[in-house]
């Protein structure tokens, strides 16, 4: 995974759209994570993907009336965690890199794999 340094967290994040109420702790862990100076990466895959998609995590609420999954992913952002979407996942979503929110890095999981080896934790959601 693109970095300089070795992740202290990893969270493979496989909860997707299907799951919404799983997703905001995964957001709220790599955040605090992250706020507590530590190196955090979400590499998002399976369904996970989709919510890298333009409008996707804005359209789906873990609580009627409350917070966007995108304020979730936001919140971990803004407080240093990269994300990093799987490549495979996203060609098995039928998507591409042009129907993404943003520019990411996205890597097969064979090329994640050595840093996920080499993670101090790694925790799949």
């Amino acid at each position: 995974m693109p970095e300089t340094q070795v992740a202290d967290l990893v969270i493979v994040l496989i909860a997707g759209p299907e799951n919404p109420k799983r997703l905001p702790s995964a957001f709220f862990l790599a955040a605090t994570a992250a706020a507590a100076e530590q190196n955090v990466i979400m590499y998002f895959t399976g369904p996970a993907t989709e919510l890298l998609g333009k409008g996707k995590a804005e359209s789906i609420f873990p609580m009627p009336g409350g917070k966007s999954v995108a304020d979730f992913m936001k919140l971990a952002e803004d407080n240093g965690v990269r994300i990093i979407g799987c490549l495979q996942s996203l060609e098995l979503n039928g998507m591409t890199a042009d129907d993404l929110s943003k520019p990411i890095p996205l890597l097969t999981p064979s090329a994640a794999l050595p840093s996920l080896v080499a993670a101090g934790r790694v925790l799949t959601w």
